[in-house]
């Protein structure tokens, strides 16, 4: 049961994870199309979970989590996620909202957190988000399927949240759409992921989108 609230904990939006600076691609997106309703923000968020988290963020999080807190395991999947991560402002963000997870669990008195974020400001790690949350959720009692649930959670609540905020929906059609996702993120995570594992995605539009609003005059987010 602990288990379960500390996963609630680490989902919450109120966490001071620095994952409201960035959109995920979503401003981008809404530029590009000219708006977004609640049907295409879903089909978005979908795509989204289908063709990056499952196969991407997912794969480098579990093998973090399986490591033990190795450091040099750590480091090599986040130099991998690095290599892997073709937008600038992609790459960027997720290495900022790591640190900022970093940071505040290191705050809150988790010593895995402390030296992971001691790693990074030494330049042993990169600090990407999804490696780091597998690493320090390890450490917090989370078991991998909550670990996963709670990644899958995350990245769904802020692609819609961040369109909230955008103006694209209304908060009660945001909260529709992610409802309709949670039953998506279940059955991406009984995917079995073996150890050697190889980080795979195929979201161009996310990417093409990301790298126009790199050199927008005017955003709300960081990405």
């Amino acid at each position: 049961m602990l288990s379960t609230l500390r996963a609630i904990w680490q989902a919450d939006g109120a966490f001071p994870s620095g994952s409201f600076a960035f959109s995920y691609g979503i401003e981008g997106i809404i530029a590009l199309r000219d708006g977004l309703d609640a049907r295409e923000l879903k089909r978005l968020v979908s795509a989204a979970l289908k063709h990056r988290w499952a196969s991407y963020d997912r794969v480098a999080l579990l093998r973090a989590f399986r490591c033990n807190g190795d450091l040099a395991v750590i480091a090599a999947v986040d130099r991998e996620v690095e290599a892997s991560t073709l937008v600038e402002s992609l790459r960027a963000g997720s290495r900022r909202n790591g640190a900022s997870f970093l940071a505040s669990h290191a705050r809150i008195g988790n010593d895995l957190a402390a030296i992971l974020r001691d790693a990074v400001r030494s330049g042993e790690c990169l600090g990407h988000i999804a490696v780091m949350q597998g690493a320090v959720w390890s450490s917090v009692g989370l078991d991998e399927n909550l670990a996963q649930l709670t990644s899958g959670y995350t990245i769904a609540s802020g692609l819609i949240t961040a369109a909230i905020r955008l103006g694209a929906v209304g908060a009660l059609q945001g909260q529709e759409v992610l409802a309709d996702c949670l039953p998506l993120i279940e059955q991406l995570t009984m995917n079995e992921t073996p150890l050697d594992a190889e980080l795979e995605s195929f979201a161009p539009f996310l990417d093409i989108a990301a790298a126009r609003h790199a050199q927008a005059d005017l955003r709300l987010f960081a990405n």
